[in-house]
């Protein structure tokens, strides 16, 4: 279904979501470092390249010296969304072949932000964190207009009650949550995140957090500058994630 305006009523999905992290990255490192911030995203997706081999070694008992080309998580494959799809679709492949289970998108993509956040923070410190945070405020806040755009494709405005109701990450199985409503907020828990979980199963949750610190606050607000979230617990150092959703009043009413 399409509505006014060309916007899908579907989900983004998460090739497109995948991709334009990456992107978003990439631009946020570059722009605070130049040439050697992008040495240090290369360095991050070799990265990533390096454990998908190593992985299908250890898990398998078949023997891997190369992975196959086409399902290597490359810097030409982060390029768009329809590549990170046939990305994903191949790796999964080889993965059952090696009767192992495979690794979902939202798996892939955790290891891909975690790879080159410590790439970038091994590199240039308190700065490079600084630099990863402003990757993800910028992607988050352009989720948050384009959620705006789907509301206003519906005639809705952009006040809290149509927020999560055209949210464009769809929820899959992986995350476990609930939702309250309350005369003034609208609160959720999560208790299971694909996200959170992959970072505490690869012990990379130092640098999982700041995706998880930046990402909910700057979709909120690229919705509607006036919309703020308390996220007060984590899946990474509580074991939820607790979320209060709060619109502030127009100051210029």
């Amino acid at each position: 279904m399409t509505l006014r305006n060309d916007v899908p009523d579907v989900p983004v999905t998460m090739d497109q979501i995948t991709s334009k992290l990456y992107a978003s990255l990439v631009k946020a490192v570059h722009e605070q470092f130049g040439d050697e911030g992008l040495k240090e995203v290369e360095q991050g997706v070799q990265a990533l390249l390096d454990e998908q081999l190593n992985d299908l070694n250890q898990r398998s008992d078949l023997s891997y010296k190369q992975l196959d080309e086409r399902a290597r998580y490359s810097i030409p494959h982060l390029a768009n969304a329809s590549e990170v799809k046939e990305t994903q679709r191949a790796y999964e492949h080889i993965q059952k072949e090696a009767g192992i289970e495979p690794y979902t998108i939202y798996a892939m993509m955790a290891k891909l932000f975690a790879h080159i956040a410590k790439a970038v923070v091994d590199r240039f410190g308190e700065s490079g964190r600084k630099a990863i945070k402003e990757g993800v405020r910028q992607f988050g806040e352009a989720r948050g207009r384009d959620i705006a755009r789907r509301a206003a494709a519906k005639g809705l405005p952009n006040t809290a009650e149509n927020y999560l109701t055209n949210y464009d990450m769809g929820r899959s199985d992986l995350f476990e949550f609930e939702t309250t409503y309350h005369p003034k907020e609208i609160e959720q828990t999560f208790t299971v995140c694909a996200f959170g979980n992959q970072w505490k199963k690869d012990g990379t949750g130092e640098h999982g957090i700041l995706y998880c610190q930046m990402i909910d606050p700057s979709i909120a607000k690229g919705y509607n500058p006036n919309f703020d979230v308390i996220h007060d617990r984590y899946v990474l150092k509580e074991g939820d994630c607790h979320f209060r959703f709060q619109m502030k009043e127009d100051e210029s009413d």
